[in-house]
């Protein structure tokens, strides 16, 4: 009996050994204090915004005491973000990640990396921002008081970063009293931890990785047959009118795209003009290249839109829009993204040889369901023939008439990166007005810079 006893005893001591273990800080008493310091945020340089300021209300919990050797795990709560979502989109659900960097002081310095998880509710135009807890750990070297203290953070959201920066000392917002081991002596130097000064993930995927230029291989739309070797014009040219052909296939040419912020610099594409003869028009269909950029955060179906204005030349001349359907599919972070195909009409305006050349880009972007559309205007710089038809002229016809295109565009995209719902507001000393997050008008979202930031995956050929 009193063996059976013992064993009892002996299983309850490892079992309590083995939670002392396991515990480990948790069984230390743990603190939380709450700061709030004056904070000036940088956009990202694409929402042509200069810098703002907020308040940002912390809560940092922390083990009251601890003994060197220790590593503990400590929690930031963000309490009040500098910001609000803006009154132009609903942000999705899990689309938003905090990082930043906690001061460790005292007995002991170290910049301790801080991190949350992309998790949030959804959040409703001009709601209160809502960012994830972030945690962090460091190992503790050195007996005495050691303070913690808030210092800058990150905000991503669909790959651009709002830096913010405290703009006034900041208070403590913890003190943990370090011990020395038990029969240990204290460690001297009061050197930091391994591992402790270096951000594990202050920067999210979607701006590294795309050193690559150029766009993909490009898809449907081959020269067909009957081009001419050598010269502009692409084979399928030769008109319908006489020999009864109804399908022509334009040649595919190399394009290049310059877009207005916040759009990229460059765009290298390419584009392809087929048609089919409908009476004395023309059915038209363009071919981009397929794959181009790689989405860097999630899209829902129908977010991205596109059209395009079509030069008319040769014995005709003028102007003409096609335009795509939206995306049919969601898209996931990483996800090559290609522009559906584009149709529209080209009623000839005069009689001969007309020719027809891609022109500017347009880019309609929705993020969300009763979101405000954002427009992207990319002006054609670098295009060629593709097309070459034997036209006759049908009244009403395309001569000298021109569509307004991307140009049209320009002003719906400036006004959604300047107006005051373009970027997140905060209660602070901007009338509201903080223009936290530029991940809204200060997103690119285009076509091989775009949505977000799209990243080219390779160049035509």
């Amino acid at each position: 009996m009193s063996g059976g006893r013992r064993a009892s005893a002996a299983g309850v001591a490892l079992m309590l050994g083995g939670a002392g273990i396991l515990l480990g800080v948790a069984a230390v008493p743990a603190q939380a204090a709450e700061v709030s310091y004056k904070t000036e945020c940088i956009p990202p340089a694409a929402s042509g915004l200069g810098p703002v300021e907020g308040t940002t209300k912390v809560e940092i919990t922390a083990p009251a005491t601890a003994k060197v050797g220790d590593e503990i795990q400590v929690v930031w709560k963000f309490v009040q973000a500098a910001s609000k979502n803006p009154d132009l989109i609903v942000l999705p659900k899990d689309s938003v990640k905090p990082t930043g960097t906690l001061k460790a002081s005292g007995a002991q310095t170290a910049d301790i990396a801080m991190e949350g998880p992309q998790k949030n509710p959804e959040i409703p135009k001009g709601g209160d921002m809502v960012l994830s807890d972030m945690t962090g750990k460091v190992k503790l070297t050195t007996a005495g008081d050691v303070t913690l203290t808030p210092d800058a953070y990150t905000i991503t959201a669909y790959s651009t970063d709002t830096k913010c920066t405290p703009q006034e000392a900041v208070p403590a917002a913890a003190t943990i009293k370090v011990t020395a081991a038990e029969g240990g002596s204290t460690t001297s130097g009061g050197s930091t931890s391994g591992g402790t000064t270096t951000s594990g993930g202050t920067t999210t995927g979607g701006d590294t990785g795309g050193t690559t230029s150029g766009g993909s291989t490009t898809s449907g739309g081959t020269t067909s047959s009957g081009t001419t070797s050598g010269g502009t014009t692409s084979g399928g040219s030769t008109s319908g009118g006489n020999d009864g052909q109804t399908d022509f296939a334009g040649k595919t040419v190399t394009t290049s795209f310059a877009c207005a912020s916040p759009g990229p610099a460059k765009i290298d594409s390419s584009a392809t003009i087929n048609a089919k003869k409908n009476g004395g028009s023309y059915d038209l269909t363009v071919k981009t290249a397929k794959g181009v950029m790689n989405s860097p955060a999630p899209l829902p179906a129908g977010a991205l839109k596109p059209s395009m204005v079509i030069t008319v030349g040769g014995d005709d001349s003028g102007s003409l829009k096609v335009e795509g359907p939206a995306n049919k599919d969601a898209l996931n972070t990483g996800d090559p993204v290609s522009l559906g195909d584009m149709t529209g009409t080209y009623k000839p305006g005069a009689d001969g040889k007309a020719t027809l050349s891609p022109g500017d880009l347009t880019i309609v972007v929705t993020l969300s369901a009763g979101s405000n559309p954002i427009t992207i205007p990319c002006k054609a710089t670098k295009t060629a023939v593709s097309l070459e038809l034997d036209v006759q002229k049908q009244a009403g016809g395309v001569s000298g008439a021109t569509t307004s295109g991307s140009g049209s565009s320009s002003g719906s995209s400036s006004s959604s990166s300047s107006s005051g719902g373009g970027l997140a507001a905060t209660g602070a000393n901007d009338h509201g007005g903080l223009r936290a997050l530029g991940f809204v008008a200060g997103t690119a979202i285009l076509l091989g810079g775009a949505v977000f930031t799209f990243l080219p995956r390779r160049r035509v050929r």
